[in-house]
């Protein structure tokens, strides 16, 4: 006490707290990283795809057409109405893993959130692979056990990631397409001469881009050019107005000239 006042010591979380030394510090070491066996076991599961045209109808034309990253196969397959016709059968199989295209914000995603399907991702990438052929070649199956494979022209589309799925399928699979699109993207790393040839057994692949496509800088398509020539693929190009999307003058540039 001084002067009759008494001073009051300021509340303990003012106080200056005392540093800590790191060399006082116990010593933190890193945690080993664990590595466990990762087994796989085949399960049977429901895969969804969407149809436009009759299986019953007096068909000229199947076109199986795969979606890209992000797409559900119903949505895609509206993409294809304008090349609609009574002879035709169009079927968009729909990638097996499904997941929201944006994340939610603040909570639960909403009823009307957004969702889109892959075909892969680079985890367990082979399997994941072997998955899709399996289940494209069982589609390709049930359609067939209705339709005369040796009665219609058969066109096997990939769009986008789509074009990888295509691919592979035709390369690994049981499908024996007329013909193959790859539209807006490229032929998989993987594929050799030998698979390459296939794509175009019966005629040239038909590589489609978008002159303003994002995702498809010129070098990126001198590439494929490049590589296409280097596995000795016979192809020929389509180049249209637009960007990274299926437009209708475009299709029906492509269908028309497949005549004959």
């Amino acid at each position: 006490m001084k002067g009759g006042k008494t001073r009051s010591s300021p509340p303990s979380h003012l106080l200056p707290r005392k540093s800590v030394s790191p060399l006082n510090s116990p010593l933190v070491t890193e945690k080993p990283i664990r590595t466990f066996e990762q087994r796989h076991l085949e399960v049977s599961r429901s895969a969804r795809y969407a149809v436009m045209g009759s299986i019953d109808g007096p068909l000229s034309e199947v076109w199986f057409v795969c979606h890209g990253q992000g797409q559900l196969a119903a949505r895609f397959l509206s993409r294809f109405l304008p090349l609609e016709r009574d002879d035709r059968l169009f079927v968009a199989p729909e990638a097996l893993s499904r997941y929201y295209v944006t994340p939610p914000k603040g909570g639960p995603n909403t009823a009307n959130a957004p969702i889109g399907a892959s075909w892969m991702t680079r985890e367990d990438r082979e399997c994941e692979i072997e998955d899709y052929v399996r289940y494209l070649d069982a589609l390709h199956d049930k359609i067939f056990s209705t339709v005369a494979r040796e009665k219609v022209r058969l066109w096997v589309l990939g769009f986008s990631q789509g074009t990888a799925t295509a691919a592979r399928w035709v390369a690994r699979g049981k499908v024996d397409p007329d013909r193959v699109v790859l539209w807006s993207g490229l032929i998989p790393p993987e594929l050799n001469a030998e698979s390459a040839a296939i794509l175009a057994r019966r005629s040239p692949l038909t590589v489609v881009f978008g002159r303003s496509d994002e995702f498809a800088s010129p070098e990126l398509i001198a590439a494929q050019e490049s590589r296409l020539k280097e596995l000795g693929v016979p192809h020929g190009t389509i180049r249209f107005d637009g960007g990274h999307e299926i437009i209708p003058d475009a299709l029906r540039m492509l269908a028309e000239g497949s005549k004959g």
